[in-house]
């Protein structure tokens, strides 16, 4: 279909679980639309979708896929989205800029709660979405059992689009709810009308009523009608289905097949007739009348092209060449996953990428005058951590820049220079997302990386006071030598309280300009103390001392210090010290008590549980949880709630190891390197 015939476009996300069969949805929409000729299998390595060499060594989606197509005289751009929920937050960043999202689960009740989220962040962002059943034929169970488990995770009511024929391996067809026409199912053609199934009737009837009451509950109209008995026109209830799914008020349910092709026309004809356009779309986000709006939704950077920003385009037009926000466009393409197509323009309601966008950055909104930026998504907080190191020391160099484009791809990615392991920690949402970032910085950047878990930044403090340790020192080698004498009184502080120097000098037995350099020594040995980690909660006062008029200097008083502080602190029972973090754990009310013993196990303190606010059937758990324990607890805890569990944390205090532990802490640490190790 020629470019000028087109009348109007969409944009339409893919979203679902992971192994939901989003990629393989996407191979049949384009090849029902004719965008390619032959599907492709994630087995076989050549889907449009996953093509980057991270997606197909795993066969799941890593990063958000655009491809574009055409159906009606529409213009499709289709985003298919990753379903694990590691790279959830490409997939919230692309949901802001789409039309509607089709949510892609297979018939499984007991799989339903995986959904939760992703309901719960569209219904947030008010995102038209529709529910698309696929893997139809390997459930043999019943539909309107899967539908009432589905309703439960919902907060918008499911309106069922659709009602199948036969189920499992009998599957045949469907009956659409609205015309009330039976189809069979035909792999490779449309479906065929035929007669409604005798055995059905009385099933497609009642799923027909509900679907009705649903959509009357926002039309006083069609209400009255039902009331009063009357049969609704069909296109009442286009109407209405259009109109309430633009609001996000209702949630279509269609069936199907995706590996089959059974079930897509169906879905791309109610896309073609329901879903909000890009106009109303717009006005609902209430986006600037004026110039051109777009908002940047994924950053790639691919070995050809170099920088991609893969662009919503809300309001005006996108031309090659033109500055937005002081940035001149390089490029103007349409993707179909890897593959680029160049044109000079893009209208408002398309997606499209942006060549050369120099500092441009996910979720950031580009016009041609000054604007309001738009809403982005926020940041999900990282989870998962591996300290990591280039494998050539010569790479070193280049490892700051590779991260900071490996980040502007990735924003869920964040990475820190810890200041008392001074290890590079990488932090992501899982040992997968790292694993497939370690794997670019490989492919990409030609640089590859060592992990290990990271070292816990234990400290050490002191249970004793101690006074009058004596520290001199004293050098003679022809000239003037080096003389520094000091007496010091150690005393642990309270938790919290850090690190206090003062002196009691009287008389100027260590003369005033001599004081600042003992101070300096005290601190230095407390980087590394007698345990080998950095000492807290530790006060010091220098009380008396003497000095040579001659050789006496900062540097021997400060040597000074340090002897007097390293008989002293071994004097004083150094103890060992762990950081203790305050996490907060979201999950579904049926696993809290599973969760309450994972952190018991771990360790961790409760602080107490509550339901949580906004969400309903969730409950949150406040505990204290050691940093030593934290490692993997995203593993466990997503393995105990079907991979919906989630937690945030902040640093809350330090607190004393127990003591078996700290032997064992101690046992593995290298006496010396002022490095702690990871022990559990």
């Amino acid at each position: 279909m020629s470019e000028n015939v087109l009348s109007g476009s969409r944009n339409v996300a893919i979203v679902g679980p992971y192994l939901s069969g989003k990629t393989t949805v996407l191979e049949s929409l384009l090849f029902v639309t004719g965008a390619i000729t032959r599907k492709g299998r994630m087995v076989d390595r050549n889907t449009v979708g996953d093509g980057t060499p991270e997606a197909r060594d795993r066969q799941m989606s890593v990063e958000i896929n655009a491809a574009s197509t055409e159906y009606g005289g529409v213009r499709f751009t289709f985003i298919d989205c990753p379903g694990s929920v590691e790279f959830i937050q490409e997939t919230y960043n692309a949901l802001i800029g789409v039309d509607a999202a089709i949510v892609v689960c297979e018939p499984v009740s007991d799989r339903v709660l995986t959904l939760a989220p992703m309901f719960k962040f569209l219904d947030d962002w008010q995102i038209p979405h529709l529910v698309f059943f696929n893997k139809m034929d390997r459930a043999d169970i019943d539909f309107t059992d899967v539908l009432q488990a589905l309703k439960k995770v919902s907060s918008r009511p499911l309106v069922a689009h659709q009602y199948p024929i036969g189920r499992g391996e009998n599957l045949v067809g469907f009956i659409d709810l609205v015309t009330e026409q039976a189809y069979h199912y035909h792999s490779g053609a449309p479906a065929d009308p035929v007669p409604l199934p005798d055995s059905l009737k009385e099933q497609e009837k009642a799923a027909r009523t509900e679907m009705l009451e649903t959509l009357a509950e926002f039309d006083d109209h069609l209400l009255e009608e039902l009331l009063e008995d009357i049969e609704p026109p069909q296109e009442e209830i286009l109407q209405d289905l259009k109109m309430e799914l633009g609001a996000d008020q209702i949630v279509p349910v269609f069936v199907g097949v995706a590996e089959q092709d059974f079930g897509i026309r169906p879905l791309l004809e109610a896309l073609l007739r329901e879903a909000p356009d890009p106009v109303d779309t717009a006005e609902h986000r209430q986006i600037p009348a004026n110039g051109t709006v777009a908002q940047v939704l994924k950053t790639y950077y691919t070995p050809q092209g170099g920088k991609l920003s893969l662009t919503r385009v809300w309001q005006g037009t996108v031309t090659d060449g033109m500055t937005l926000n002081g940035v001149r466009v390089g490029g103007v393409y349409r993707l179909a996953g890897q593959q680029q197509q160049g044109v000079t323009a893009a209208q408002a309601g398309e997606i499209v990428a942006l060549g050369r966008m120099e500092g441009i950055k996910t979720g950031d909104t580009l016009s041609d005058q000054s604007v309001q930026p738009l809403p982005k998504v926020e940041q999900i907080a990282p989870v998962f951590a591996l300290a990591i190191a280039a494998e050539k020391r010569n790479d070193e160099v280049k490892l700051t820049g590779a991260l900071a484009k490996l980040l502007e791809e990735d924003c869920s990615l964040v990475w820190e220079q810890h200041g008392d392991t001074h290890e590079i920690i990488l932090w992501g949402q899982g040992e997968i997302h790292l694993q497939v970032a370690m794997d670019r910085l490989n492919r990409k950047y030609n640089l590859p990386m060592t992990t290990h878990l990271p070292q816990v930044p234990y400290k050490e403090t002191i249970r004793k006071v101690v006074t009058s340790i004596h520290g001199r020192y004293k050098r003679q080698s022809g000239g003037h030598g080096q003389f520094g004498d000091v007496y010091l009184d150690i005393k642990p502080l309270s938790r919290g309280e850090g690190f206090n120097f003062n002196e009691k000098i009287v008389g100027g037995v260590v003369p005033r300009q001599y004081i600042p350099a003992v101070e300096n020594g005290v601190r230095e040995y407390l980087s590394h103390g007698p345990l080998g980690f950095p000492v807290v909660d530790v006060a010091v006062t220098l009380t008396n001392g003497s000095y040579h008029t001659v050789d006496s200097s900062e540097q021997a008083f400060k040597q000074a210090a340090r002897l007097a502080m390293q008989e002293g602190m071994a004097k004083c029972e150094p103890t060992l010290l762990e950081p203790i973090l305050n996490v907060t754990i979201s999950v579904p009310t049926d696993f809290t008590s599973k969760v309450l013993r994972l952190v018991s196990g771990r360790r961790g303190q409760i602080l107490g549980y509550d339901a949580k606010a906004d969400w309903a059937g969730w409950d949150e758990v406040v505990a204290h949880i050691p940093q030593a324990e934290m490692h993997d607890l995203i593993v466990e805890l997503r393995s105990l709630t079907m991979g919906v569990g989630f937690f945030h944390w902040l640093y809350d205090h330090l607190q004393e190891v127990p003591d078996k532990l700290a032997e064992r802490v101690l046992a593995t640490t290298s006496h010396g390197n002022g490095n702690g190790n990871h022990a559990k």
